[in-house]
């Protein structure tokens, strides 16, 4: 009896065995295939990464970021520090100081000039033409005053004739001489007036060359504050110059997005063009995967697509194809292809259609591409391994 409960056991194991392993062979050739329309690949996430370079050498001063850490566009990653540039801007920021007080006293200085200046030559002309109208008048009264001379002189002339042939008294004469006399000194001191004038003249003529003269440094002075500014002009350009490079600076993000690698440290000096910082933008991110030649052809960028991630394989996320590469390559190691045959394939990129926060650089994924836009699967049971 205990013989036969022996027997019956072992039966029933063997009978199970068989059973599951029927059912291991029932499920393997029942197993999903892939539609003739559909085409499918495993590869990674990728994306277009970001390199943070700085445009001018410098110490690092701070570096507020950390791997894996979200950054937004126009966020602080670094600065850096350079002692020549600070160095720099203080020397021009000291030379347009001096230039601008340059400035305000020459700027002073033309004005009062351009007042004064036109005053002292409009006198001065003034001057020179009441003395020559002064002159005109002794010129004048001295051609007078030399025919009354001369009438003096014939008349003193005439009494002593007179006087000699006893025909009028001697006190005639003596009036006639001291007329003539008078005359005479009056003359004189016409004359020596005039010479006195014609000195004044002199002296007003030269007066107003020099106050014509001092008229023409106007020109002078605007030039000279011409130059000043023009001057101060290309100081203040050159400060913003070194304005924009302190700016520069300050590494800023051009994305929304993640730091993927921290290449340098805070403290170290760094190069111009060195990468501080990689960075993804997570819009971006695409599935690479690998197609034999032979579904190349029947595939175009813009075919309908799903991509599966391990972890969630029943969410496909909806993806087009946004490029097929034009040249074949030897397969990758990490592919695997449906026959040994296939030596060569090309890459496909798949993209999702909106971003997805489950996606991340790296992470192994599985593209299906449908050839008609028909018949894409919702779960990844239904794809076959």
């Amino acid at each position: 009896m205990l013989e036969q409960i022996k027997q019956y056991r072992l039966g029933v194991a063997i009978l199970a065995l068989v059973v599951i392993a029927l059912g291991l062979i029932v499920n393997k050739l029942s197993a999903p295939t892939l539609a003739a329309n559909l085409v499918q690949g495993s590869g990674r996430m990728d994306g277009d990464l970001i390199n943070l370079n700085a445009k001018y050498a410098g110490r690092i001063a701070s570096l507020n970021i950390e791997e894996g850490q979200r950054v937004s566009v126009g966020q602080s990653i670094a600065v850096l520090s350079s002692e020549e540039y600070e160095a720099q801007k203080a020397q021009i920021e000291a030379q347009i100081t001096a230039r601008e007080q340059e400035l305000s006293a020459k700027e002073t200085e033309l004005e009062i000039a351009s007042k004064t200046i036109p005053e002292t030559l409009s006198k001065a002309k003034a001057n020179l033409s009441i003395k020559n109208h002064q002159r005109e008048e002794l010129n004048k009264s001295i051609a007078s005053q030399t025919s009354v001379l001369s009438q003096d002189k014939r008349d003193l002339e005439r009494m002593k004739n007179l006087y000699e042939q006893n025909l009028i008294e001697k006190r005639q004469v003596e009036v006639a001489a001291l007329k003539h006399q008078t005359s005479s000194d009056l003359l004189a001191g016409l004359e020596q007036k005039r010479e006195q004038m014609n000195q004044l003249i002199r002296v007003a003529e030269s007066e107003l060359i020099e106050a014509t003269a001092h008229q023409k440094t106007l020109y002078a002075m605007s030039q000279g504050i011409e130059a000043l500014k023009s001057s101060l002009k290309a100081l203040k350009a050159s400060k913003t110059q070194i304005e924009a490079v302190l700016n520069e600076m300050t590494l800023r993000s051009s994305i929304d997005g993640v730091v993927v690698e921290k290449i340098a440290n805070q403290g170290e000096v760094i190069g111009a063009g060195s990468v501080v910082a990689t960075l993804l933008d997570p819009n971006s991110l695409y599935l690479k995967i690998f197609i034999d030649t032979k579904q190349n052809g029947n595939l175009h960028v813009g075919n309908d697509a799903v991509i599966f991630l391990d972890g969630k394989p029943n969410e496909a996320i909806p993806a087009k194809v946004i490029r097929i590469e034009q040249k074949a390559e030897f397969t990758p190691k990490e592919v695997s292809v449906p026959s040994d045959r296939i030596q060569r394939v090309f890459a496909l990129h798949i993209k999702p259609l909106s971003p997805q926060t489950t996606l991340k650089l790296g992470i192994p994924a599985v593209g299906v591409v449908s050839m008609d836009g028909k018949g894409l699967p919702k779960s990844l049971k239904n794809v076959p391994e």
